[in-house]
């Protein structure tokens, strides 16, 4: 009797654990936000899918998109994001590491200000020249950030955070020629941001007259 009960026991351990192993993938659903949906939402706009607007949340709309994308692939319908949908979809594997929040903030931070100099150039987007999305999306990209092209759609993209609680490699944004989010950087600390302005890639400062009457507001990607 004993045995019999151990075996169901085992049973049941062994069918339960696929299960448990699916679970610990990581996934992206409906509800979710952040870069990565960002670039899901890119990659299914780029292949022809129904995306309006590319702003970090996976809404219903993702939803659909995705599980069209999944059954012309003939993949599980369930709208789910999971390690082999992302694969096919992103064309790489989704990197599961837990690297240091901070340390990648500094890496990014650190990037960006090893380009201090380079040339504005309206529409750049190559260290040949910057215009403020630009350089924001070069940076963030080369650590596996992606970000929208465009100042206003990156400004829909992550967490929203008020000045206050600033820290590094938030990106910060303002109102300039335009009404809306409109010029863009990578906070450093201590007031300071960098940015491709019209004198090229530049740290200021958030104090100064010019950019605090035009300050808009920060979000977190990192």
């Amino acid at each position: 009797m004993g045995i019999m009960v151990r075996g169901l026991v085992l049973g049941l351990l062994f069918s339960i654990m696929p299960l448990l192993v699916y679970a610990a993938d990581v996934q992206f659903k409906e509800g979710d936000q952040g870069t990565e949906i960002a670039a899901i939402q890119m990659k299914l706009k780029e292949k022809g899918y129904k995306i309006t607007a590319i702003n970090g949340k996976f809404t219903a709309e993702t939803t659909k998109a995705v599980r069209n994308f999944q059954k012309r692939q003939k993949l599980k319908s369930d709208g789910i994001v999971e390690d082999k949908t992302y694969a096919i979809l992103m064309g790489k594997e989704l990197k599961k590491n837990n690297e240091n929040t901070q340390d990648k903030a500094k890496q990014i931070t650190d990037l960006a200000k090893s380009f201090i100099g380079v040339p504005y150039k309206f529409g750049g987007t190559t260290p040949k020249g910057f215009d403020c999305s630009g350089f924001v999306q070069y940076v963030f990209d080369k650590r596996k950030i992606a970000l929208p092209r465009a100042a206003d759609e990156q400004y829909k993209v992550g967490k929203k955070i008020i000045q206050k609680d600033l820290r590094q490699g938030d990106l910060v944004f303002f109102s300039t020629y335009e009404k809306g989010a409109s010029h863009c950087g990578v906070y450093l600390e201590h007031g300071k941001f960098i940015h491709a302005s019209s004198h090229g890639v530049m740290i200021s400062r958030l104090d100064e007259s010019y950019w605090k009457t035009r300050y808009l507001g920060a979000r977190r990607v990192i």
